[in-house]
């Protein structure tokens, strides 16, 4: 095996250059990345695992964790594949690590951490609005996305009924077994795309995840101290909607509307309770007239996925929905995969079957 390092320049001004470091390079003791990646020799038939790893996740948990683990995936996969450690500097910066792995020709990009890292992964995958392709290959491409829960959340992981265990997770990537899975694209008045695996969520619970995302160190606590936050001064909305080819409706009072590709979020909450990511469809949730004390009353609902039989809550499949405000009802929050995006209007499509999973 022959391995080449040099330096590259991403095509993204706002992160710095990535690394991926090879099983036969050690970890430096502070988790700083480095410019250097690793180029894998095009002769070798060995497997190429590039492994994202937000080493400030969790509190930092995520980066002790990881040098605990990174011996047990050496001796359990090194002996078939090409361990690649590359570890985030900052925002966005797992986004671009994984463009430049598929743009290698790595097999799998896998990402070690909670939803935040997953969700960077996933927007790796595409580019401009269409997949990353290897530089060798036309077609879509062959690279999987893998997971290894090391985060604060991990919602994504109990859609699938999967333990919420890293050796659990690496028995899964020697396995290398595959299938499809869809995403979800969200688009703005910019017309830049916006993709994710999980949850896309507007007004209290998107403001919620913004005010809970300044919590982060109080683990699953923060989801609860950002709820408390969002109620402040918090007002139901009047919102305008349309659903794949429909008419435009107004929504009266929408407290909450969610777009599960996934069933849950905020740590444990189901809230699309019959969302399946290889369904080809979303589940659309959409809360009206709640009041604070409606969420203390109705909380275990939400959690154990059975509140789409309290009043005023309705759910549906759809594969596309665009919403918006009416002039006049201010800043409406939108998040995915609990992070915050922006503002309304947004529209969210399904794109079935948009990538290879190790499962």
């Amino acid at each position: 095996m022959v391995y080449h390092l040099a330096v590259v320049a991403v095509p993204i001004s706002m992160a710095k250059p990535s690394i991926f470091r090879s099983q036969h390079q050690s970890m430096a003791s502070d988790l700083s990345p480095d410019s250097t990646i690793y180029r894998p020799d095009s002769t070798s038939c060995r497997r190429d695992l590039v492994f994202v790893v937000n080493p400030r996740g969790a509190n930092g948990r995520t980066g002790k964790e990881w040098k605990k683990l990174l011996p047990y995936i050496r001796s359990r996969l090194g002996g078939d594949c090409n361990i690649c450690e590359s570890l985030t500097s900052g925002p966005c910066h797992g986004i671009d690590i994984t463009r430049e792995a598929i743009r290698e020709g790595a097999d799998a990009v896998i990402a070690v951490g909670g939803d935040g890292t997953l969700h960077e992964v996933v927007n790796g995958f595409f580019w401009a609005g269409k997949h990353v392709i290897n530089h060798d290959q036309k077609a879509a491409p062959s690279t999987a996305l893998g997971i290894i829960p090391l985060g604060t959340g991990s919602d994504f992981f109990r859609t699938l009924g999967w333990k919420n265990d890293p050796h659990d997770a690496i028995e899964r990537i020697a396995r290398g077994l595959r299938s499809r899975i869809d995403v979800g694209v969200i688009s703005g008045e910019s017309g830049e795309s916006h993709y994710f695996i999980n949850v896309a969520d507007v007004h209290l619970t998107a403001k919620a995840g913004y005010y809970a995302s300044r919590y982060k160190r109080f683990g699953n606590l923060c989801y609860v101290i950002g709820a408390l936050q969002a109620f402040i001064g918090h007002q139901n909305q009047d919102l305008r909607i349309k659903i794949d080819d429909g008419e435009w409706k107004i929504y009266p009072q929408v407290t909450a509307l969610c777009i599960g590709n996934a069933k849950f979020f905020g740590g444990g909450m189901k809230i699309t309770p019959n969302a399946d990511p290889r369904s080809g469809s979303f589940e659309v949730v959409i809360l009206q007239d709640f009041k604070w004390y409606d969420f203390i009353l109705k909380l275990h609902k939400l959690y154990d996925g059975t509140h789409l039989s309290v009043k005023n809550v309705s759910s549906r499949s759809v594969h596309c929905i665009e919403v918006e405000t009416i002039a006049g009802a201010g800043s409406i929050y939108v998040q995915s995969d609990g992070e915050h995006l922006g503002f309304l209007p947004r529209k969210f499509c399904i794109l079935p079957a948009a990538i290879e999973m190790i499962n």
